[in-house]
């Protein structure tokens, strides 16, 4: 890569960086938290202890910074693949009241609550439906996969008065 940039009018020279090659160690020891979420990009020894420091970090911030500095911590982490080991640590320490109060998580927490709650009244519902009808046909499955939580809902309550599948899905 050039360690220039020219037009007509300007010339600019900079330094090419490898951020692996960078010292991870003073980064992490940085007051600035933006320092330590990218100790997370050099070639520190042990993932999860660095991990495990920038949260602690984060933990000490004020509400708005955190949000801030867990959504940077974030996007670094997807860069070295250490989603799954941020998951893991954070769940070992309350970084926030609630999961859900998070601008980035909190939103996809809530969408993932509702299709599991979903799934699982349509789970419910296979089950009542074949218990008393039989083998539920492609069409009612099609019909199931359609509805949402408040419908599911009331379905459950038709299926104790219902006499037919059909009468059930009509």
């Amino acid at each position: 890569m050039a360690a220039e940039y020219r037009s007509p009018k300007m010339r600019q020279y900079f330094r090419v960086a490898d951020v692996r090659e960078l010292d991870g160690a003073s980064l992490l020891r940085s007051p600035w938290i933006g320092d330590n979420i990218i100790a997370l990009l050099t070639r520190l020894p042990d993932s999860r202890r660095t991990v495990h420091e920038v949260l602690e970090r984060i933990a000490e911030l004020e509400e708005g910074a955190r949000q801030t500095a867990l959504d940077r911590l974030a996007i670094v982490a997807g860069l070295r693949k250490l989603g799954q080991v941020i998951k893991e640590e954070s769940e070992r320490m309350p970084i926030l009241d609630d999961i859900l109060d998070h601008d980035l998580l909190g939103p996809e927490f809530r969408k993932g609550e509702l299709k599991g709650r979903v799934e699982g009244e349509q789970n419910l519902l296979r089950l009542q439906i074949t218990k008393r009808f039989g083998t539920i046909p492609a069409w009612a499955e099609d019909r199931l996969a359609g509805l949402t939580s408040p419908e599911l809902e009331a379905l459950g309550l038709r299926l104790l008065e219902a006499r037919s599948l059909e009468d059930l899905l009509s």
